[in-house]
Order: C-alpha cells, then sequence, then structure tokens
C-alpha cells in the first residue's frame, strides 16, 4: 500500500522509487514528442519562409480550419494551456487526450502560413498531458498535481533543452509565491530525460555563449536596475494587452469563426507588408539578428510585440515564450548603446527577463540565462531579474496563475 503524500511530507521509499520510474518514461516520452512537435514546426516555418507569398494570403481560410478542430473536439481542449492550470488547482480533474494532436496540428498550421505565434504553450500542454495521465496509476495524495508539473516541466525542457530552467518553470509557475516542492524530484528527472531524449533525435537547441566581465559597482548596479525595470514594463505590457485584446476582440466579433476569418485576412496584409513575413512565425529570425550583428530595427520588438497579440487575440493557436524571447533580445540590442554595455549581453537580460516579467517566473528565466548564455552570467542576470520582477505583477500571460496572499 502506497503511503499518502500531503504537501508537507515526504514521499515513501516505496512511492518514490515508483515515481522515478514513471518520471524516466514521461521523459522519455514528451521528449519523443517534443521532437517531433519541434522539428515538424521547424521544417514548416522554413518552407514558408521559402514560399511565404504563395502562403500568407491563406492565414484567414486556415484559421476556419483550426476554429473548427476546436468547435468540434472536446470543449475542455479549447481551454490550452488555462485547463492545465485548472487542473492543476482542482477545478477540473483531467486534460482530454484530444487535445495531443488538436493543439499540435493548430499550431503547425498557423506557423505554416504566417501567424506569430510561439510554441512553448504547446510543449507544455503536450507534456501536461502525457504526464497527468499516469496519475490515475497511483493512489497517494496530490498525485494528480505532482503528475501534472512533472509533465508541464518535462515538456518545456524538452523543447528548448534547458532541464534546469524547465524545472523552475513548473515549480513557479502554478501559483505564484509558492513553490511546486512535493514534485521536484520527478519534475528534475523528467526535465533532465526529456531534454536529453530530444536532443538524442536531433531536435536543435539555441544557446550563444556570452563572454562579459563587469564590475558591480555603482554605476553598472543601476544600469542593470534600470534595465531589468524596463524589460519588466515590456513583459508586463505584452502580458496585459493580451488580455486585453482577447477580450476586445470578443466583444467587437463575437462569432469564433468570423474574429479569426477578417483578423487572420487583415493579418496577411500586414505581414506581407512589414517586411514580407519578418514579424511572422516564432521570432528566431530576431533572435538571430540579436546575437550575429545583423540588422535589428528599433521598432522591430515593439511589431513583433503587437502582432503576436493580434495573432492570439483573433484565435490563432501557439505559445508566446518564443515572440517573448525575441522582443527581448531585439530591444536590448536597441537599448545597449544607451546604456553603455555591451550588445551580446544586454540583449540576452532582455532575452530572459522580458519572458519573466510577462510569465510571473523569477528563477526559471535566470537559469534559462545561465543554460543558453553561460553561467558565468548569472549574478547580472539575477540583479536584472530581481528588478523586472519587482514590477506590479497583476498581469500574467497565463490567466490561470493564481497569486499567493501573504
Amino acid at each position: 500500500m502506497v503511503k499518502k503524500l500531503k504537501d508537507n511530507q515526504d514521499y515513501s521509499y516505496g512511492a518514490l522509487l515508483k515515481v522515478i520510474g514513471a518520471s524516466f518514461i514521461i521523459g522519455i516520452l514528451v521528449g519523443c514528442v517534443d521532437t517531433v512537435f519541434g522539428r515538424v514546426l521547424l521544417l514548416l516555418s522554413a518552407f514558408r519562409v521559402g514560399h511565404f507569398n504563395y502562403l500568407i494570403p491563406f492565414l484567414g481560410l486556415v484559421g476556419l480550419m483550426i476554429v473548427f478542430f476546436y468547435q468540434k473536439a472536446d470543449v475542455r481542449a479549447s481551454k490550452g494551456m488555462g485547463l492545465v492550470f485548472e487542473v492543476g488547482q482542482g477545478k477540473e480533474k483531467e486534460i482530454p487526450l484530444v487535445m495531443l494532436p488538436l493543439v499540435t496540428v493548430a499550431t503547425w498550421l498557423t506557423h505554416l502560413f504566417g501567424g506569430s505565434a510561439g510554441r512553448e504553450g504547446v510543449a507544455v500542454q503536450l507534456g501536461a498531458t502525457i504526464s497527468h495521465a499516469f496519475s490515475k496509476f497511483f493512489s497517494f495524495e496530490n498525485s494528480s498535481r505532482i503528475f501534472l508539473v512533472t509533465g508541464m516541466a518535462a515538456g518545456f525542457a524538452g523543447l528548448f533543452q534547458t532541464p534546469l530552467a524547465a524545472v523552475f518553470f513548473a515549480l513557479e509557475i502554478l501559483v505564484l509565491g509558492k513553490l511546486q516542492l512535493p514534485a521536484l524530484v520527478p519534475m528534475t528527472i523528467a526535465s533532465f530525460v526529456a531534454s536529453a531524449t530530444s536532443h538524442a533525435l536531433g531536435l536543435e537547441k539555441f544557446s550563444h555563449f556570452v563572454n562579459v566581465s563587469l564590475p558591480l559597482n555603482a554605476s553598472v548596479f543601476c544600469r542593470l536596475a534600470l534595465l531589468g525595470l524596463i524589460f519588466g514594463l515590456v513583459g508586463n505590457a505584452f502580458a496585459a494587452l493580451l488580455a486585453y485584446a482577447k477580450q476586445k476582440a470578443k466583444e467587437v466579433m463575437d462569432n469564433p469563426y468570423y474574429r479569426i476569418l477578417f483578423g487572420g485576412i487583415l493579418l496577411s496584409l500586414i505581414f506581407l507588408m512589414l517586411y514580407h513575413g519578418r514579424y511572422s512565425g516564432l521570432g528566431t529570425n530576431l533572435i538571430e539578428a540579436s546575437f550575429s550583428g545583423k540588422d535589428i530595427y528599433f521598432y522591430d520588438w515593439l511589431l513583433k510585440l503587437l502582432l503576436t497579440v493580434a495573432t492570439l487575440a483573433v484565435g490563432f493557436q501557439g505559445g508566446e515564450v518564443t515572440p517573448l524571447f525575441a522582443i527581448g533580445a531585439s530591444l536590448g540590442v536597441v537599448l545597449a548603446n544607451i546604456f553603455g554595455l555591451p550588445i551580446e549581453f544586454v540583449a540576452a537580460a532582455g532575452y530572459i527577463s522580458v519572458f519573466g516579467s510577462a510569465t510571473n517566473t523569477f528563477l526559471a528565466p535566470i537559469f534559462i540565462g545561465g543554460e543558453v548564455f553561460g553561467f558565468v552570467n548569472l549574478p547580472y542576470f539575477a540583479l536584472v531579474m530581481i528588478f523586472a520582477y519587482s514590477l506590479n505583477r497583476k498581469y500574467s500571460i497565463y490567466t490561470g496563475q493564481e497569486v499567493l496572499t501573504f
């Protein structure tokens, strides 16, 4: 008989061994699914770039297909990340397995035809769906939440191959101010296994070593603090604008078919006029330009922000994190010369802190900085994140996130 497990208790040895075994399996499964999702997405994105003028006119029509798929599937699946949060908070009991193909295909279509969206939300949903299905085989208390956050961590790690950051992301994300510590061991194992699996299967990881040595004197401290506040404001603005735009879009056009059709047509025209798709897709082109010395326009970050919000607000599918990385990195390039700091360093600081501010996470972005740009930069990243995180955290891209009151 497995000992019951409460939030303030440890695993029994028997429960721990069983959960560890399940975590290995979850990590392998999620790593494989993330690899298929991620590699196909990259292929479709490359195909879009080569055939942009032929694909972008159909963005609105493809949107109709996406809405149709969601209308015909389990109504719970339409909540997306919201459903994951509801299960974690005990408001819903399960995640329908139909979410796996539904969110995957809808996101592929969004990217193939030029929408501006991310991919992490999909990976987290995939990981959560797969992992949560394991909870029915365990009888200890809180098994539902433990396996949910384990899957969230594995999904994030398998896609980005930043397993430490994935662990802290899943620890922080459900309830602001409360870490999901009972799941620490299984989510760590699942994250590292998922990351290793996707890497072994050939999924690409973005990394760029940034080598700076800044004296932490009063001048540098003040500049890092001010950068953190600016990046924090931008992340908060993204989250607030996304919530407002989704609500306003429904008020203006309540019918989801009309909303995504006409919104898609308008977006296709905008994407076509603005440098033939510079702001379509994930935003990895802006990230690559930010760290390779290529042209970054002073308005790149703002247009990527507005067009990602518009894409998601009218009903297209995908995550927000990679566009947030692109927004932060391109804004960092603009701010670097103003603040008299190395361009690559400020771009890296923006990359992590705009994401952190928009998701109300503190530890996860710092470790993303370490795993992507080098752990030697952790003291600087921590200072930037302290001030980015200090701002009003009323808004989050995850509207289901709860705040622990003290």
